[in-house]
């Protein structure tokens, strides 16, 4: 046989000499054809996989940025990018990083990604570079910084003259060079080259979607979203951030809608048109892939992401701890204020993390966009043998019988705790809440409740306080619920008597595991407790004896 070359030599020596490189190389050629062909056609880069600090564990945006740096085309851009996703996803299938951490190194290096793009775009146009200013607004779940390893990558473009004394037919000249530049930044990452494709750009979230300018300016964007934007589009600006161009007029783009993403649920119809929008989405799965649809299928990874973003739509208007683009991030921020139940949160928390899992293997194999389970019986091995290591499954488990169990398992629990929480009762009468109503301060709550009809508001006042006042989890819960009671109780014949009923039978009850969980999560609970409790002594007497 033919003596190895020094390149070959140097490969099987390091395989030989360090473990860590062995398991990386070995775990991601047997997870991922894709990136075996990307080795095939670019030998060396098995070197990135070779590891020298403690900092090549964690790269952050300013890594994949130097990394991308060197690239001048669109085949140069895919090279570059291969090898950094190699990186990535070498620690994910070894388990260096977990689900979440991996989304969120996918959604750094489409960020690197964008503005090399748009960097080369630049350099190409210079003249247009000059008059204009642009700036990309990530979406989706790029915006959220929860990528896939495939997956479309939404942007919005703002733009605008570098002159802010322009003309008006300056500006339009301008905003036709931002909008050569935005097409082109587009083409370099959508289009396939030599070296494949990385992602498709999408900008159809913009005003009026395809129909409407690529780039538009601020004040043409905000004009647009004050007069005809609909409930969707506001739910879609949940997770917009800033990723390339003009940070400083991407800044002032979100900036500026963040207050209308705020007030969304404020409109007419806002929780019935979330949650129709959410059943139209089932409708139209094909009826042969919806049992295998891992994204948008009854129990899949759409309906945490639904249930999470309507909580935070409707509550996130008083509480801006919940103003997160991350859909973990905002489920650990609603599970600690008491909005979603510990035991709940944590349950959807496994499953999400279960459920991007299965996406992650099942796209990385040929990097392909598919959220479609397979049916292969060697896929399903393949994908189950790829998942073992990561959720510590037995050694002596049949991967197969075993990655079936827990996804249906984890989609069992997704599609129930999304009936509990997408339709609770609650969530409507909280919207239609008027803003200031519902996170009050002292002198506010004092004239809610004179408008309401309280006859005697300072001792009112005084119960709300004793309900909802410090940090405990009872008192999270209590200013949930109060705003919405206080209407209730203001529509009976003396709703001071039901005010302090429900404090006296919340004193006697608040401390058991099932009174506040039940009137947060069960059905019509809380109203029809208000109408009792505003009823006399009677039924007030009866709960706190029973």
């Amino acid at each position: 046989a033919p003596a190895a070359g020094p390149r070959t030599r140097a490969l099987l020596d390091t395989l030989v000499t360090a473990k860590p490189f062995r398991d990386r190389l070995l775990r991601v050629l047997g997870v991922s054809e894709a990136l075996g062909d990307h080795l095939v056609r670019h030998p060396l880069d098995w070197q990135t996989l070779v590891t020298y600090e403690p900092g090549d564990l964690h790269p952050g945006l300013a890594e994949f940025e130097h990394d991308l740096a060197g690239a001048e085309d669109a085949d140069s851009l895919r090279a570059a990018y291969r090898r950094s996703l190699l990186t990535i996803a070498a620690r994910d299938v070894c388990g260096t990083i977990d689900v979440a951490e991996a989304a969120a190194e996918l959604a750094d290096l489409a960020t690197a990604t964008l503005r090399a793009a748009l960097r080369i775009a630049e350099a190409a146009a210079p003249d247009d570079a000059a008059v204009c200013r642009l700036s990309v607004i990530a979406m989706g779940k790029c915006g959220g910084q929860e990528l896939n390893y495939v997956s479309d990558v939404d942007v919005i473009f703002v733009g605008g003259a570098a002159d802010d004394r322009a003309s008006a037919e300056e500006e339009t000249e301008a905003l036709r060079a931002a909008t050569r530049l935005a097409s082109h930044m587009m083409r370099l990452c959508s289009d396939t080259t030599a070296e494949g494709t990385i992602w498709p750009v999408d900008a159809n979230l913009r005003p009026e979607g395809r129909n409407g300018p690529l780039v538009r300016t601020l004040s043409s964007h905000l004009a647009y979203y004050q007069r005809w934007a609909k409930t969707w589009e506001f739910q879609a600006l949940l997770k917009a951030r800033p990723v390339a161009g003009d940070a400083a007029l991407g800044r002032e783009y979100c900036d500026a809608v963040a207050p209308m993403v705020w007030q969304a649920a404020e409109r007419e119809n806002f929780v019935a048109d979330v949650q129709q929008m959410r059943r139209r989405v089932v409708e139209n799965i094909p009826a042969a892939q919806i049992e295998r649809e891992l994204k948008l299928g009854p129990g899949g990874l759409r309906d945490v992401e639904f249930a999470v973003q309507l909580l935070q739509l409707v509550h996130g208007r008083a509480d801006t701890g919940l103003r997160s683009g991350s859909t973990l991030e905002a489920l650990a921020a609603l599970a600690e204020g008491g909005y979603v139940g510990r035991a709940d949160a944590a349950a959807l928390d496994e499953a999400y993390r279960f459920l991007r899992a299965m996406e992650h293997r099942i796209q990385l194999h040929r990097l392909r966009r598919t959220h479609l389970v397979p049916e292969d019986e060697a896929d399903l091995r393949r994908l189950g043998r790829s998942l073992a290591a990561a959720f510590r499954w037995d050694r002596g488990t049949e991967p197969v019988v075993t990655l079936r169990r827990e996804w249906k398992r984890h989609s069992r629990e997704v599609r129930r705790l999304h009936e509990k929480l997408f339709y609770r009762p609650l969530l409507d009468a909280v919207a239609q809440l008027e803003p200031g109503a519902v996170r009050l301060s002292t002198t506010a709550a004092r004239e809610r409740l004179v408008a309401l009809g309280y006859a005697d508001p300072a001792a009112a006042l005084r119960h709300l306080e004793a309900l909802a006042s410090g940090v405990s989890r009872k008192a999270a819960i209590q200013r949930t619920l109060l705003p919405v009671l206080l209407g209730w109780f203001a529509d009976s014949a003396d709703p001071d008597a039901g005010l302090l009923n429900f404090r006296k039978v919340s004193d006697a009850l608040g401390g058991t595991p099932w009174y506040l969980r039940l009137l947060r999560d069960e059905g019509a609970a809380a109203e029809n407790l208000a109408r009792v409790l505003s009823g006399g002594r009677l039924a007030p007497d009866l709960l706190m004896r029973a």
